[in-house]
């Protein structure tokens, strides 16, 4: 452990604000404290408590006096009960309104200071919770959301994701006390449907000797993929494992900038060989070598709304624009799911599943709460992800949302596609929040000029991101552009898609055959139109 103790003494001469104000207080004094805070006034409110005490708890005060209120799901599982209370809360305390997040959460906007606590008890009725869903914590751990189900799932990953959220769920030693958030994934499943190369730790399903386990991948975050760090997990080894991960990143992780203190910078200052041999040593497990990856199997929708998981059982998909939703479309969800014995899962890609049986089929797809979303049911919005943007986010530099719904409108009109994927992911600024570095075609908001000269909403985009059968990051393929004549650009490489592409070709799988090896500028040039 000597080189991990030098990293961090020589990180440690200096701390960050944050890690000034967790010495103020604990996390739990300011829970225990709710109901009064929420009959106080934001003017009351301690400044420590908004920006970091309260967001231990998935409460995030807005700029324009309420909360965005973060719902922790464990691998996206929602059952009809969970997601008919949701939907209530979201129509008497949050205007109706829902986003669904990359990890499988759901988000609530517009909760008022004196609903905070009634919103969060009604929430532990039905056996869900917002606790370190935000800040420097263990955030909701993903998997496939059809894991455990159908002819794909190898390993059902969800009791392991269960045993792995005792290590630290709603326990005071864990909460808020690393030094930077860490996002866990676990991949049991053929598909890879949850982007399982970017995370803090990935496990991954593969196979060593005859025997079905996982392959470990550490440092992945936003812009940067997670790399092999050369182990083969059994499934047993997966939660003793993980504890000594966050145990070493806990006790040697930095403190100091928090734009350089997750996991990633830990393994580039010392290096993953020597990061292993620290995992070996507390875990005291003796490890094989990885084994062969067994999540190869591209994620394709049938008629661009049904996935087959076996003979007996479906995956119905509803595709929901920028993952913006209402509680009254929940509520009408949770109601089929009751009717024909279903249940949920949310997606990365911020739509959702309903699992119900072959059986259900036309009943499911002539309702009307899935006729209402039919129009979404495309190749430009089932695989569209989008963050937050100006709207509800400081940091956002385009409204974004609303871009990503107004492109692919556009695209579905100008050039309509019959068969094959393509991810599309938005990016409100540089933070990356929309993942677009790892998108087929991403796009990363900026300000741009327009045919006058004058500043106007703009993006980067991206071409070429990896994030199914293996992963890689995406190249620029044109710098700062008007939101408007990005339209044009993009169609002309749909077009280009469309007409080159090979029968039930994805873009992924186009993108490596066509383009890898051609220049960024031999590609613009290919694709005017």
């Amino acid at each position: 452990m000597n080189k991990l103790q030098d990293a961090y003494e020589a990180r440690a001469k200096k701390t960050n604000k944050i890690e000034d104000i967790k010495k103020l207080k604990t996390p739990m004094s300011v829970y225990d404290r709710l109901d009064e805070i929420a009959s106080s006034t934001l003017e009351e409110l301690f400044d420590e408590d908004s920006s970091f005490f309260l967001k231990c708890f998935g409460l995030f005060l807005k700029k324009d006096g309420k909360f965005m209120l973060r719902i922790r799901i464990p691998a996206g599982a929602l059952s009809c009960e969970q997601a008919q209370k949701i939907g209530e809360l979201s129509k008497l305390y949050g205007d109706d309104y829902i986003d669904i997040t990359t990890r499988q959460q759901i988000e609530l906007r517009y909760i008022q200071l004196k609903n905070i606590s009634t919103v969060l008890k009604e929430l532990d009725s039905v056996g869900i919770s917002t606790f370190q869903t935000g800040v420097d914590n263990f955030r909701n751990i993903v998997t496939s959301s059809m894991d455990g189900l159908g002819d794909t799932s190898i390993v059902e990953c969800k009791p392991i994701i269960d045993e792995l959220q005792l290590l630290f769920f709603k326990k005071e030693e864990w909460i808020g006390k690393l030094p930077r958030k860490f996002n866990t994934a676990i991949l049991g499943n053929s598909i890879n449907d949850c982007n399982i190369y970017g995370h803090d730790c990935c496990f991954i399903v593969a196979s060593c000797d005859g025997e079905i386990g996982f392959n470990l991948y550490l440092g992945g975050k936003v812009g940067v993929q997670a790399q092999d760090c050369g182990l083969f997990l059994t499934k047993e080894q997966v939660v003793p494992t993980f504890k000594a991960i966050v145990e070493l990143f806990k006790r040697y992780g930095f403190r100091d900038n928090r734009n350089k203190n997750r996991l990633h910078f830990l393994l580039e200052a010392v290096g993953m060989d020597e990061f292993v041999k620290a995992i070996k040593e507390e875990s005291n497990i003796s490890y094989k070598n990885s084994g062969d990856i067994l999540a190869k199997d591209e994620f394709v929708l049938d008629s661009g709304s049904i996935y087959k998981l076996n003979d007996e059982i479906n995956a119905y998909h509803l595709s929901i624009p920028s993952g913006v939703f209402s509680g009254i479309d929940l509520i009408k969800v949770a109601s089929l799911c009751a009717k024909t014995d279903s249940f949920i899962r949310l997606s990365v890609e911020q739509s959702l599943y309903i699992i119900s049986a072959s059986k259900n089929k036309e009943e499911i797809l002539k309702s009307d709460i899935y006729s209402s979303y039919a129009s979404y049911q495309n190749i430009y919005f089932n695989h569209q992800i989008a963050c937050a943007g100006t709207a509800t986010c400081s940091f956002g530099v385009i409204p974004n949302k609303p871009d990503a719904i107004e492109m692919a409108e556009f695209l579905q009109k100008e050039v309509p596609l019959e068969d094959g994927k393509v991810r599309m992911y938005w990016s409100a600024c540089p933070k990356g929040c929309g993942i677009h570095g790892v998108a087929d075609i991403g796009f990363e908001g900026c300000k741009a000029k327009d045919d006058d000269g004058d500043s106007c909403y703009g993006v980067h985009i991206y071409l070429g991101g990896k994030a199914t059968k293996e992963a890689k990051e995406a190249r620029v393929l044109y710098k700062a552009i008007p939101l408007y004549e990005a339209k044009e650009k993009v169609k002309g490489l749909m077009i280009y898609y469309k007409n080159y592409k090979k029968e039930n070709e994805t873009f992924e799988e186009f993108d490596s055959r066509v383009f890898s090896d051609l220049s960024v500028d031999e590609i613009i040039e290919k694709i005017k139109i």
